[in-house]
Order: C-alpha cells, then structure tokens, then sequence
C-alpha cells in the first residue's frame, strides 16, 4: 500500500499553471516562427499591451507585464531600436516616460493577433463559452491573489512567505 504524504494531498494549481505556461510558451514560440513573426514571448507581452494601449507610462506596462526593469529596459531598447515603439516624455508629469507604438508593428499586431486566436482554439478546445468566462475569472482572482501578496512586505523587509 502507497502511503500518502502531505506532499501527495496538497492542490497541483501551482504544478499546473507551470506546465501550462512552459507548454504554452513553447506552442507559441514554434507559432511566431511559423508565422514569420520574429518577435520573443516577453516582446509580444510588451506590444500587446500597447496593442491595446497605444501609449503607456513605463511603470504602468512594467507592473501589467510582470517584467522585471532590467529585462523591460533590454526589451524595450531593442523594440526601439527596431522602430516598433518610442519612448517620449509625458506632458503632465515631466518624471514620466511614455512607451508609444509605431504604425511599423502593425502586421505584427495582424499575425499575433491570428497566433492569440489560434492559442485560444487549442487552450480552449471542449470549453464552452461561460466554462470559458469563469476560467478566466478565476484566474484573474489568483493574479489578484499572487500581486497583493506580492507587495505586502514581511515585517523583516523581505517578501512573505507560506
């Protein structure tokens, strides 16, 4: 008989959601190339917030992008350099810098947009529509969950933990 740890009755969401995102990212990567789409994940994730927003304080699309500065800053160097996105100072708030798009990454927003929807067919395949909407719901609740935890510091100024 197999004895059952507490290790054997803890939930796997955390296990899941890792396997999840490395399959996803490998899916999606072999997708961009196929594509012709030279672009990584994490500048895909830059651009499809300014896909949505064409102009952003640096802070604000570091926070939604969960990118670390230095890896942002190298990201962002490069989409720059690249012509696909400036970076200007805010008109308001003279501390600010706004990241804007180009009109050069329009096929790019074309052919991920195609890749998002052909994601969207594998990840969701045997779902229906409000199975769908709750998922999402839920996992907005995690995120929300797993960011303000994020930003409460333990009383020792290091992060807390379980």
């Amino acid at each position: 008989m197999v004895e059952r740890t507490a290790l054997n009755r803890r939930r796997e969401a955390g296990f899941l959601i890792s396997r999840i995102h490395r399959l996803s990212q490998i899916i999606i990567k072999g997708m961009m190339k196929k594509h012709g789409l030279e672009i990584s994940p994490a500048q895909a994730r830059i651009m499809y917030v300014l896909w949505r927003k064409e102009s952003i304080p640096i802070g604000e699309l570091g926070g939604i992008t969960s990118l670390k500065k230095s890896t942002m800053t190298s990201m962002l160097d490069r989409l720059e350099k690249g012509g696909f996105l400036t970076r200007t100072d805010s008109k308001e708030d003279r501390r600010k810098i706004l990241i804007q798009r180009t009109d050069k990454d329009g096929a790019w927003e074309k052919e991920y947009v195609n890749i998002s929807r052909e994601m969207e067919h594998i990840v969701f395949k045997g779902f229906f529509e409000g199975e769908k909407d709750q998922f999402e719901t839920y996992l907005r609740r995690i995120l929300e969950n797993l960011v303000s935890f994020e930003e409460i510091p333990a009383k020792s100024d290091k992060r807390r933990r379980p």
